[in-house]
């Protein structure tokens, strides 16, 4: 007899888990909870984790994570949708959020009961994305309100109150410049192809036609009259010399050719081969035989099996390259004015970091001046011995000039809003702050090019799909300011954050290696990195054809590496995510309020001598 379990959630994730496969027609679909982020991955899907408690919340999250996965799996066709896939990355944006739209709403339409479920997912992560507070069109990701408005226009139902914030502020653009391609959606929504074709047109009404790339209907068009053309070149009279040769080799191939000669001729032809051979031998110059080409250097040095299946799209980018001046100035303009209230409690926490730094300076002295303060000490040689001169000492600072700070941003789309508002202000007050006191500062950012794949999913899928291929998206790099670049000359190039299209999705276990790679390099002695993100690593396209763990087991490598390697200081803040599983140095905050204090605490205490100190300001929590 089976043993039965004691949580009381076991039932509810079981009936989930059935009520799941039936929905997406599929009965080999794997489900599981777990506190990874929510995704299908092959035939396994991964959903919300739920606690003994089984809170409400807690329920109509898996509930509706669960449901809106099903759904997209039952209603989707992966080759359709590739096809008519736009190239540019806010038109790819904007044709995956409404596909994604037009899946829950036929969901909606044959199951009503999953809508008031994907509502509440739609709820929960339109909180947790801050969408509420957003009140500049600006702020607003164009893609996601385009999905919401497909899904409320299909469907007829409100959306929750965080997500129709954001489709109102889009909602009257949106149907002023497509209002007669909306028309259509009733009849598309059925039909995949039908609705890809209306997806992009909506995409050329706002103005982004111009990354559609080819159409595919016309490109298959061209591709029948080439293929009729190229069966009648491939056919033609029989009477060239190439038609001959190729029915003489043909007529029979193990016919060799000296079967085709005189046994004589034969022979002669042998030894002139022979003899051509030896000259062939002694002409040869003399040396060391051609070495091997060495083996290609893996992607990672702290996991040598971690597969990228390609790099070409990957960027590293200075931040000024992404935008024009002018717009920076712009976007920096609107960072200082959405934070005004909060400059003044970040800055006088980083007037805090600034004492401490000073106060902690070592102070030492110059000896043997002919100038300077009397050396007391050394008074004793001149009584003995008046014809000594007098000694002098002059005290210094020794100042924190051998040490560099870099700060490894999050810009993943889960920061939108307040939180990467609040990062970015934080890292230029810092940068500011310990620049006073001579430590260099480096700010970095890390994000993709494109949702879901981009480029690389692309290539993926033209070269027929390789099982496991490793990291499956575009990578981008951002270089917001280098170390030894002066504050002044970067500081519009934070407000880049609050670039609509620029946040997608986060793999932090190349971006920390990348920004290791960076730092190892640098002059100083004392090198210091400290990770600000609110999540594991997620990327959709590469989870989805890689085990669920990949990007997370790589990120514990990397860490590993650099703790095991000791050349770098490692410390990290999560932001409403627990990432002192990831890293032994490291504090949780529950409110990005809390972000600049952690911030400026988290580096006074690693300055501090006192390691009592220290420890009280850092939190310590070490894995048990």
């Amino acid at each position: 007899m089976a043993q039965q379990s004691d949580n009381p959630a076991d039932p509810f994730k079981k009936a989930l888990a059935e009520a799941t496969k039936v929905m997406a027609d599929d009965r080999e679909l794997t489900v599981s909870y777990t506190v990874d982020p929510s995704g299908v991955s092959g035939d396994s899907m991964r959903l919300p984790q739920v606690s003994r408690r089984m809170t409400r919340d807690e329920v109509m999250l898996a509930r509706g994570t669960a449901d809106a996965l099903a759904l997209y799996r039952r209603y989707h066709d992966n080759g359709v949708h590739a096809r008519y896939a736009p190239q540019g990355e806010m038109a790819r944006e904007l044709y995956e959020a409404m596909e994604t739209a037009r899946c829950e709403a036929m969901g909606g339409r044959d199951m009503p009961g999953t809508s008031g479920n994907i509502d509440a997912k739609i709820a929960h992560e339109a909180a947790r994305r801050g969408y509420g507070q957003i009140r500049d069109k600006a702020q607003a990701p164009l893609p996601v309100a385009a999905g919401y408005l497909i899904r409320h226009l299909a469907t007829g139902r409100d959306l929750p109150a965080d997500a129709a914030n954001v489709m109102e502020l889009w909602r009257g653009y949106m149907e002023e410049q497509s209002s007669g391609t909306l028309e259509n959606l009733d009849r598309t929504l059925s039909d995949q192809t039908a609705f890809a074709k209306f997806a992009r047109q909506i995409i050329t009404d706002l103005g982004y036609g111009d990354q559609l790339g080819d159409d595919p209907d016309d490109l298959d068009d061209e591709s029948e009259e080439d293929g009729g053309e190229s069966e009648d070149d491939q056919q033609p009279d029989s009477t060239g010399q190439d038609d001959e040769e190729g029915e003489e080799a043909d007529a029979n191939p193990d016919q060799s050719q000296d079967e085709t000669m005189d046994p004589s001729q034969a022979q002669v032809s042998m030894e002139d081969s022979a003899d051509q051979e030896s000259g062939d031998e002694v002409e040869m110059p003399e040396g060391e035989a051609p070495l091997e080409p060495p083996a290609p250097q893996p992607i990672s040095e702290a996991d040598p099996d971690y597969k990228v299946y390609i790099t070409d799209f990957d960027e590293e980018i200075a931040a000024e390259d992404l935008a024009e001046p002018v717009e920076l100035e712009r976007l920096r303009a609107y960072l200082d004015q959405q934070l005004e209230p909060l400059k003044g409690a970040v800055s006088r926490l980083a007037n805090k970091l600034q004492r401490r730094l000073q106060a902690q300076q070592n102070r030492s002295w110059e000896f043997d001046l002919e100038e300077g303060i009397l050396d007391a000490g050394r008074l004793a040689r001149v009584v003995a011995n008046p014809t000594t001169p007098l000694s002098f000492k002059v005290e210094k600072d020794t100042e924190f000039r051998d040490t560099v700070v870099t700060l490894l941003l999050d810009n993943s789309g889960s920061m939108r809003g307040r939180p990467i508002s609040i990062a970015a202000i934080c890292a230029d007050v810092l940068a500011r702050t310990l620049e006073r006191c001579s430590v260099k500062v480096e700010i970095l950012g890390f994000t993709t090019r494109a949702w879901k794949g981009g480029q690389s999913r692309e290539a993926w899928l033209n070269a027929g799909r390789e099982q496991q291929p490793g990291r499956l998206n575009d990578l981008r790099h951002i270089v917001y300011k280098s170390a030894d670049s002066p504050w002044r000359r970067t500081r519009d190039n934070l407000g880049l954050m609050m670039k609509e299209g620029l946040l997608k999705e986060n793999i932090d276990g190349e971006a920390l290696e990348w920004a290791h790679r960076r730092m190892i390099h640098r002059p100083e002695a004392r090198k210091i990195l400290m990770v600000i993100s609110d999540g594991a690593p997620v990327d959709d396209s590469t989870l989805s054809v890689n085990p669920a763990n990949y990007l997370e087991k790589h990120l514990r490598d990397v860490i590993a590496m650099v703790q095991r390697k000791k050349q770098v200081e490692l410390l990290a803040i999560g932001i409403g995510h627990d990432v002192t599983r990831y890293y032994d140095r490291a504090v949780t905050i529950t409110d990005v309020e809390q972000l600049a204090g952690a911030m400026t605490e988290q580096l006074a205490a690693l300055f501090d001598s006192d390691p009592r100190a220290r420890a009280r300001f850092m939190g310590i929590k070490r894995a048990s």
